[in-house]
């Protein structure tokens, strides 16, 4: 790939262009970038570019000539080839990935024409230029930038200037996506931690993950990209669906807390309970559809000191139950085994407020959980649900948390007494 920028101030835009990966690439002959003076190419001895323009106005205006006389001088040096000439403007048309991508793959050589003062000589665009582009929707006062950025976008779309194709595939607007989130060390920042998917090194999982995260960022930064997603694989389709349904969640704009509930927090328990026990009712889930949980369950968990509500700002937002005392149920579990050696937590009720389904906030919460029980001095927590509760067995596999075996619990008559067993074992 060559690319000749047109342009008054050739050092600015060197100084740019090869510095960094575009200049390591421009070294090793795999693109080629040459920023060529068009004063250079001027007719009079004071080296004019520019002058008033005809009917008047303010400013002045690019000559063709010069213009002319400098591309003429780019083609004869590199005659062969497919050649696209554009003229950074803020008349043409937005520019985009598919744009860089359509100018990689159609063309060897590009010549970009920057602009300067109130433009250029109409005729020059109407002899010379194949194609204007724009940045955007406004205005600057050359068209450098815009040249850099075009030059930047399409060189590292040629093979060898990154390090892999995966590289750009798989970033911003690339499949008319936004990037998904990055992390890097420390694993804890802040009291910020790295989501437990990314550590387990199930790459698939990771994959899935980082796809649903590309969906929602997109739908919530760029909706209008967002409503032109269409997929044919059924997964796919299905993941956009669910995050379709979820862009109403709450977005997490204030500081998460948690702290042990008091009896002053049940009604705000109680109305999550209900919520909950309205949507697995929907999902055909016998669970919580009795009188069971009672106020009674949760106030003698308030007085253990084992329940917990996590605040959003000031707002109660979720809450759980981790109790320490043994689990007489978990001792026949079959079809699999527990993590021997190990003293557990257990993981009972829990539930998100529904405005905050979709939010990101159910891992939050099992980041809490995880916190209390290394507060606690334990490194392993179990857990058990409903085998219909397909949304809470994914969240806990997303985080970590490996399915163990059966057991059978004591629920209300006519109820579906099986659940399936899940464990994790925190690092040390």
């Amino acid at each position: 790939m060559r690319i000749d920028i047109m342009t008054l101030f050739p050092d600015t835009v060197n100084a740019v262009l090869h510095e960094s990966i575009l200049g390591r690439a421009a070294k090793k002959g795999i693109v080629t970038i040459n920023c060529v003076q068009i004063r250079d190419y001027t007719e009079n001895k004071q080296n004019q570019v520019d002058d008033y323009p005809y009917g008047g106005g303010w400013g002045c205006v690019m000559m063709a000539q010069p213009l002319k006389s400098c591309l003429d001088a780019i083609v004869a040096a590199c005659p062969e080839g497919r050649r696209r000439v554009i003229y950074l403007s803020p008349q043409g048309q937005p520019y985009t990935q598919e744009t860089a991508k359509r100018l990689k793959r159609d063309y060897d050589h590009l010549v970009l024409v920057c602009g300067h003062y109130e433009g250029v000589d109409e005729r020059f665009i109407e002899e010379c230029v194949d194609e204007e582009i724009s940045l955007g929707d406004f205005v600057l006062t050359g068209g450098e930038i815009a040249a850099m950025a075009i030059a930047d976008s399409v060189c590292r779309l040629v093979p060898g200037v990154l390090s892999d194709e995966q590289c750009y595939t798989g970033e911003s607007h690339w499949d008319g996506l936004l990037e998904y989130p990055q992390y890097t060390r420390p694993e804890v920042w802040e009291g910020r931690a790295v989501p437990e998917v990314l550590l387990n090194g199930d790459h698939a999982r990771v994959e899935r993950w980082r796809f649903r995260k590309q969906l929602e960022r997109t739908r919530d930064k760029r909706p209008d990209m967002f409503q032109k997603l269409s997929y044919t694989d059924k997964e796919d389709r299905k993941l956009l669906e669910e995050v379709r349904k979820g862009k109403d969640a709450k977005k997490l704009t204030e500081p998460l807390s948690c702290r042990p509930a008091a009896a002053e927090d049940l009604a705000d328990i109680r109305r999550i309970v209900d919520d909950a026990r309205a949507s697995l009712k929907k999902l055909g889930v016998d669970q919580w559809q009795g009188p069971y949980p009672e106020d009674r369950h949760f106030l003698f968990d308030i007085e253990r000191g084992e329940c917990f509500v996590i605040l959003h700002g000031a707002e109660t937002a979720a809450f759980f139950t981790l109790s320490t005392r043994h689990e007489d149920t978990y001792d026949a579990i079959t079809d699999g085994k527990w993590s021997e050696g190990l003293e557990a937590c257990v993981l009972h009720r829990a539930a998100v407020a529904k405005e905050y389904r979709g939010s990101g906030l159910s891992g939050q919460l099992l980041r809490f959980v995880e916190q209390q029980c290394r507060a606690w001095g334990y490194r392993c927590i179990r857990t058990d649900t409903h085998k219909k509760n397909k949304p809470m067995q994914k969240l806990l596999r997303e985080n970590g948390y490996r399915y163990r075996g059966n057991i059978k619990i004591v629920c209300e008559p006519g109820h579906d007494t099986a659940r399936q067993a899940y464990e994790k074992v925190l690092k040390k």
